[in-house]
């Protein structure tokens, strides 16, 4: 299946098992994920992206994202599992 099919250029989001997933979701966590591993990121970019870890996660479960690809790095990989299903908010702890 293309990108093409699932999202056309003129539909921003769809709806999976009830929950909203935006174009660019997966892209963004991925930026975030490099940020919340970067060990030279500042405390404040940290939390910031941790924070839209949080906000994206009902939409990266929704995906199915999570149960394809494993995250590599650990600490994240825990962080992640150990947030709530639907949380709403996430602190910075490594």
């Amino acid at each position: 299946m293309r990108a093409e099919q699932l999202l056309p250029d003129h539909v921003d989001h769809i709806a999976v098992r009830g929950t909203t997933i935006r174009k660019g979701t997966v892209a963004g966590f991925l930026a975030n994920a490099l940020v919340w591993s970067d060990a030279r990121a500042s405390t404040a970019a940290r939390a910031q992206a941790a924070a839209d870890i949080v906000d994206a996660l009902p939409a990266l479960r929704a995906s199915g994202l999570f149960d394809v690809f494993e995250i590599r790095d650990a600490d994240l990989r825990a962080w992640i599992d150990g947030q709530p299903v639907g949380s709403t908010s996430g602190e910075v702890s490594r």
